[in-house]
């Protein structure tokens, strides 16, 4: 995929639908799958046409072939719900998955109904003095012994990844999507977990401040609170989209 632009077979596509009536989709977060929306995908399959995807290299789709940005993430799924015939579809995202759907509400002002981001990512804000010296070690360390770098530091999560997987992590972690944000026109329902450590509140927060027609509610739970607390936050989205 070169520049957003891309031919998607259906066939590289792991996805489940279900239901009648207005769309609804589901964007899961970063080394997730559409499996960890099985409870509100069975419980809103009642009252919508609901579609969850698996992105392009995690859950059951096929692998990325080349390193992708949160833009190439954005025009790949434009495309494959564009072929499921999904338009203006309200849309549940978690953590990765909001990123991309705050590049494409960006873009496309008219592409979704009402947005609901949970545990959103997206968000860089100041880092301190650990942080700038944990990186300046990597750095160092990674030119003298580059091998030793990749094994030993970095999250969990990254030296888990692919070798393309890791520059496609870099790509999507780097973006600061605050300015997306501002251009969105949508109703915007933020649910934060309590004790979420991965996307604490203060990222939520900061997100927050950057939506027009934003507002947030709690749950309790951490990063996963959606899977969590199944039932309290299928009421929190069910009351959001019948408003």
């Amino acid at each position: 995929m070169k520049g957003g632009r891309t031919t998607v077979s259906l066939s590289d596509v792991s996805f489940l639908q279900k239901g009648k009536g207005k769309d609804l989709v589901f964007l899961h977060g970063y080394l997730s799958s559409k499996e960890a929306f099985a409870a509100s995908f069975a419980y809103f399959s009642r009252f919508y046409r609901v579609t969850a995807i698996d992105f392009l290299g995690f859950g059951g789709s096929s692998v990325l072939t080349s390193p992708f940005s949160v833009s190439d993430y954005a025009a790949w799924t434009k495309e494959v719900l564009a072929q499921l015939q999904i338009k203006n579809p309200h849309v549940i995202a978690h953590s990765f998955g909001c990123r991309v759907a705050v590049k494409l509400a960006a873009e496309d002002r008219a592409y979704f109904d009402k947005m609901l981001l949970t545990g959103p990512a997206g968000v860089i804000l100041k880092r301190g003095v650990s942080y700038r010296c944990k990186v300046g070690t990597y750095r160092l360390v990674r030119r003298f012994f580059p091998r030793f770098a990749e094994r030993h530091f970095g999250s969990r999560e990254y030296r888990s990844l692919s070798p393309v997987m890791k520059e496609s992590y870099k790509k999507i972690v780097n973006e600061d999507l605050r300015e997306c944000a501002k251009r969105i026109e949508n109703e915007v329902l933020i649910v934060e977990g309590e004790a979420d450590t991965v996307t604490p509140m203060r990222e939520a927060e900061a997100y927050l401040a950057c939506l027009k027609k934003g507002r947030i509610k709690t749950l309790s739970g951490g990063h996963f609170a959606f899977a969590e607390n199944p039932v309290l936050f299928n009421l929190i989205a069910e009351e959001f989209f019948y408003e």
